[in-house]
């Protein structure tokens, strides 16, 4: 079953349609405007076409004749077009033109009605459901509407799906007239605070009496496996077994550690390090002048990590202080946290690919949505 991964990254979600070997999907095409993210796309899809260019310049037309995919050929549409665009969001005014001015979203769009897929995903911000106060999502929903595709959305939460990680998403799910759509069932359990929104239904939650649900995966279930270096340290070899069966899954047989490297911290953000706690209110006020609630914060060992952003090395942006070590996670902890196996591979800096890990769509999330679509084809 053919793939098209739009505004792709490093293809995360697409990976985890890929990694549902019954399922047979195959990831064809991806596109974003990073060169290094298209990069990583394309070592990790090896058969699909990666293009590395801003989707407005491009033809429908030219990605049919790179892909040899056709109207109606197309199985599954996934991507989500950066929120940046969302602002401007006007009523559909065109579906199959190549305007240069269409938003990301009227470009995602005009991808459904050229290649009419049998299923499209577009996966996004939770603040989405309330931009506007909701006109935005009503925006959009007629656009798909008019295209003869009938659409549901939900907020989900990949602690849910056994990702170790609270990142909370947006997810619509669209079918073309008369098709059944299906969400995934959420397969872990998690007690924590989790997105307000006073619509119910909308939030995509465990039911309370299936007792078979495992618990949520914590961060320490996800990374304790990994060899215990210092600020500034690296590791390239795993010291121990897997803990657990997390850990036996990301790392396979693989038996090479990768991106196991530490920032080195300067003394004082050590000092700070040290004090370091749930929020930035466990900093002696003297070492640091301000910053937001989540700076300079410790990750709890026995819960789901808090989302993972791009700058999850420096702990001066957000909260990403080891549980137990005096040091912000590395690349390949923040990797775990994000679910990528630890085959997975990444192209460019140590600084380019920790950006991809933290944009990323965890995979684990993107193989129980993938689960739920090869139900629906």
């Amino acid at each position: 079953m053919k793939v098209f991964d739009l505004f792709c990254g490093t293809g995360g979600f697409s990976k985890g349609f890929e990694d549902i070997k019954e399922a047979n999907f195959e990831v064809v095409f991806g596109i974003d405007m990073l060169s290094t993210s298209v990069e990583t796309f394309k070592l990790n899809h090896k058969n699909a076409v990666g293009l590395s260019k801003d989707i407005r310049t491009v033809r429908r037309n030219e990605v049919e004749a790179m892909t040899g995919i056709k109207r109606g050929e197309l199985d599954v549409l996934v991507g989500g077009p950066p929120c940046q665009g969302f602002s401007s969001l006007r009523p559909f005014r065109s579906t199959n033109d190549d305007d240069p001015r269409n938003t990301l979203f009227e470009e995602y769009a005009s991808f459904v009605n050229y290649f009419r897929p049998k299923v499209f995903i577009l996966e996004n911000v939770v603040g989405l459901a309330t931009h506007k106060k909701g006109q935005t999502l009503e925006i959009m929903q007629e656009c798909f509407h008019s295209l003869g595709y009938e659409t549901e959305w939900k907020l989900l939460n990949a602690a849910h799906f056994g990702v170790p990680q609270k990142r909370e998403r947006f997810v619509m799910i669209g079918v073309e007239k008369g098709g059944e759509i299906k969400f995934p069932r959420p397969s872990h359990t998690y007690n924590g605070s989790t997105i307000g929104f006073k619509d119910k239904t909308k939030l995509l939650e465990p039911d309370e009496n299936d007792i078979n649900l495992a618990p949520a995966i914590s961060t320490m279930d996800a990374i304790g496996d990994l060899p215990p270096i210092l600020s500034g340290e690296s590791a390239i070899k795993y010291l121990k077994s897997p803990l657990n069966q997390y850990q036996k899954e990301r790392r396979k047989d693989h038996n090479d550690l990768s991106l196991h490297v530490a920032t080195k911290h300067s003394e004082k953000m050590l000092e700070i390090i040290r004090h370091s706690g749930k929020n930035i209110n466990c900093i002696p006020k003297h070492l640091i002048t301000s910053g937001f609630s989540s700076c300079y914060s410790r990750l709890d060992a026995n819960e789901p990590s808090v989302t993972i952003t791009v700058n999850f090395v420096h702990p001066a942006s957000n909260r990403c202080i080891h549980p137990v070590l005096n040091r912000a996670l590395t690349p390949r902890e923040g990797a775990r946290i994000q679910s990528f196996d630890d085959d997975f591979k990444f192209f460019g800096s140590r600084t380019q690919i920790t950006k991809q890990i933290g944009n990323a769509v965890p995979p684990l999330l993107g193989k129980a949505i993938a689960n739920a679509i090869s139900t629906i084809l």
